[in-house]
């Protein structure tokens, strides 16, 4: 053979490593890749407010019209605080809905609660609350979805 190389045994040995090492990252990565993405879901919401507004801060400088949950796992919940403020001209108490999740079947294994006991706000009055989003343990073949979060303020006259 005129155009062939001697190669010691080492050198051989040391390129066989080598590729081992990279397929081994590679499959790692191909199979970590798949643990996440078939363990979490990843949601946004948007957030409507009806007769009052809502904040991430106390001094309701930075208005929010959505929620970025991030990534959660069957069996795991992320809650949120924010400011709800009483911008109407009269008092208001506050109902909690949701709406057009996608994918639809998300809404059996998905729930929004919040710790809103009831209280009435006054005009301008700002409340503390927190949302939690709550995943159950029991979820599968949903890897991400979104909803519409309704705050309503009903007026209280």
């Amino acid at each position: 053979m005129p155009f062939a190389v001697p190669i010691d045994n080492n050198v051989h040995r040391k390129a066989i490593f080598a590729i081992v090492c990279i397929l081994t990252v590679i499959v790692l990565g191909m199979i970590m890749e798949g643990l996440v993405s078939s363990k979490g879901v990843v949601s946004a919401s948007s957030v409507k407010v009806f007769g009052a507004g809502i904040y991430w801060d106390q001094t309701c400088v930075n208005r929010t019209f959505s929620i970025d949950w991030g990534l959660l796992e069957a069996g795991s919940n992320n809650t949120l605080a924010v400011y709800i403020k009483n911008e109407g001209n009269s008092a208001i108490s506050l109902v909690l809905r949701t709406s057009n999740w996608s994918p639809s079947t998300s809404s059996g294994f998905i729930s929004l609660n919040w710790n809103y006991s009831g209280q009435v706000l006054s005009i301008g009055q700002v409340i503390p609350l927190e949302l939690t989003l709550t995943v159950n343990s029991n979820i599968s073949e949903i890897t991400g979805f979104s909803f519409d979060t309704i705050i309503t303020a009903t007026s209280e006259r």
